[in-house]
């Protein structure tokens, strides 16, 4: 059995979860990657071993399916390993307002965005503390410091995201295991093609967006210096000053047009 520290990242199919496979394989972890697309697991898995020569679990899973998390680890478990480190990546965003989905998709939305990420840290933090050795970092995003969008549970979800961070480095401060909030803005990936706005959001400037390596590479090393939130960028934490100060009608006023909250006009 490998003697190298076991890395569970779920969304590892492509952005910022695959960018954070491989960054860890770089570093000398095993890994279990976790996603919905079979097919590009494989690809990763293969890409990885051969270059890396690690062990790599592929995981097909949908946390929008309640018994998903648990599923993940009894697989890890039935493989003979502890999970040592957790990137909690799996994610994404509504294409309509939540009021006017059915209930079920807003369900497997929670599933996905807080319940099966909350889960898999409950599950995974007896463990490292009784090994001293632990690293959870939750993919949240600047959005979690912006005003609500008409009908959007996006914001919401991140911004629980980082608070049950927090709450989690509050309880095992002073140990060696560290878990943080990472807040990227703008980041180059999958994400806007999916959700259907990539020509809009091409509009933006430049100097708004992260690669998925830069995210990974900062989010990191806020992690191993135990830094409970980070904010990915100066451009972004500047953002995020502004989000603090400014009152929330103001601030809904000057986003960007292409997120600007729909009943929410420019003039």
């Amino acid at each position: 059995m490998s003697e190298r520290r076991l890395a569970l990242v779920t969304g590892a199919s492509a952005g910022i979860g695959r960018a954070f496979a491989c960054f860890l394989a770089e570093r000398g972890f095993d890994l279990a990657i976790a996603a919905r697309r079979e097919d590009r697991l494989e690809a990763l898995r293969a890409e990885l071993v051969g270059r890396h020569g690690i062990e790599v679990l592929t995981i097909v899973a949908d946390y929008s399916e309640a018994t998903a998390a648990q599923a993940t680890l009894e697989r890890i478990r039935t493989a003979g390993r502890e999970v040592d480190v957790l990137i909690n990546c799996a994610g994404y965003s509504l294409k309509k307002s939540a009021f006017e989905l059915p209930w079920n998709d807003v369900r497997g939305f929670l599933e996905v965005m807080a319940t099966s990420q909350l889960e898999l840290m409950h599950s995974v933090l007896p463990g490292m503390a009784e090994r001293d050795y632990g690293r959870i970092i939750n993919i949240a995003s600047l959005a979690s410091f912006a005003p609500e969008t008409a009908g959007g549970l996006y914001v919401g979800v991140k911004r629980f995201m980082v608070s049950f961070s927090w709450a989690a480095w509050l309880d095992h401060r002073g140990t060696n295991v560290h878990v943080t909030a990472s807040c990227p803005g703008y980041t180059w990936s999958e994400f806007h093609d999916v959700l259907g706005n990539r020509e809009q959001m091409n509009r933006l400037p430049k100097v708004m967006w992260k690669t998925s390596e830069e995210v990974v590479a900062e989010s990191w090393r806020a992690c191993e210096r135990n830094r409970p939130e980070v904010v990915i960028g100066r451009t972004n934490r500047a953002i995020r000053a502004l989000l603090w100060l400014l009152p929330r009608k103001l601030m809904v006023r000057l986003m960007p047009g292409p997120i600007r909250p729909k009943g929410h006009g420019s003039g």
